[in-house]
């Protein structure tokens, strides 16, 4: 979507008694055809701008003089619309399809991200055969893979394999696995991260490990490899429950973040420092969040049989990779 195809809102700009009121509520305010929480989303999907910088943070406090601009999206269809958009397809049935998901791809339309998605483009691959039951905005989606990750994911063309896919994940009995790039080296070198995932109190982008309350999440991790004298390493991560951001919530509680995950995986000097210098921003900088899932077994949902998928590191990880090892 263009900045072409938005209605932009001016309002005018704070005045001294409104300063010290949070963004969201001030903007609701001044646009009153706009409920705050329709405003926050806004502000949360990257609309608002101030002086020309984006404005992420809807608990902002504005200040008196400050001026903002409001980018408003046009309504999102009512049902995704087929988009020819390239896809990598593993292995494919009249139940099933099995697909390479490339980092940077959004699985389902959401606010957003109307378009452009997997969903749009498994619509103009498979046509009207996908499963109904995920919803019109999410034909014969089973689970997703967060945008940033790349890696293997399966999706049901029929209510019966939804079905029989759904039973899996909700009993756990899928294989699934990936491989992470980390901060550090992992002591033990294997082992088990538990603990309950839930909203994060404090940040409503994050999710966070939570007492007295969240869903129960097991993850069970080995180390591959180390680089740079344990500044980097490499790891594999098996899941044994699916929650939203489980590997990356799981991986920054054990101390060793993902290299390039901005929302979980801020690092300081102590951990940079520990590179040679030339390769402190080359690391540093790596694009998104360096997690493939690159394993996926489960039982066929109609057929029976066993099937198992496997997906090489994608070429961002692997030059990364082999950065890493000369050094």
């Amino acid at each position: 979507m263009t900045a072409a195809t938005r209605e932009i809102r001016e309002p005018e700009p704070v005045v001294e008694d409104e300063a010290g009121t949070r963004l969201d509520k001030w903007l609701s305010v001044r646009l009153p055809d706009l409920s705050r929480t329709r405003v926050k989303s806004l502000i949360e999907g990257g609309c608002v701008t101030s002086s020309g910088s984006t404005i992420a943070d809807a608990s902002q406090r504005v200040k008196s003089g400050q001026a903002f601009a409001v980018a408003i999206p046009p309504d999102a269809p009512a049902e995704p619309e087929p988009q020819d958009i390239p896809l990598t397809v593993v292995y494919e049935d009249d139940d099933l399809i099995v697909i390479d998901k490339p980092a940077g791809l959004v699985v389902h339309p959401a606010p957003g991200n109307p378009d452009a998605t997997l969903v749009n483009a498994l619509l103009a691959h498979c046509g009207s055969s996908l499963s109904g039951i995920g919803g019109v905005r999410r034909p014969g989606i089973v689970h997703r893979i967060d945008k940033d990750t790349s890696g293997l994911l399966v999706v049901a063309k029929n209510d019966a394999a939804h079905h029989g896919l759904s039973r899996q994940f909700a009993e756990h009995s899928l294989e699934r696995a990936y491989q992470a790039v980390v901060w550090g080296r992992p002591s033990p070198t294997q082992g088990e991260i538990e603990g309950n995932i839930g909203r994060c109190p404090t940040d409503r982008k994050r999710m966070a490990i939570v007492s007295g309350g969240g869903k129960t999440a097991l993850t069970r991790y080995r180390l591959l490899a180390s680089y740079a004298n344990g500044a980097v390493s490499l790891v594999e991560c098996r899941l044994a429950t699916g929650r939203t951001h489980q590997i990356r919530v799981h991986l920054t509680a054990l101390g060793h973040p993902l290299v390039g995950d901005t929302l979980y995986g801020r690092v300081g000097s102590r951990r940079t420092g520990a590179l040679p210098i030339e390769a402190r921003r080359t690391v540093a900088s790596f694009p998104r969040q360096a997690l493939h899932a690159y394993l996926l077994g489960f039982l066929h949902p109609t057929k029976g049989g066993r099937m198992r998928f496997e997906s090489g590191i994608p070429f961002d990880i692997s030059t990364l990779l082999k950065f890493l090892e000369g050094l």
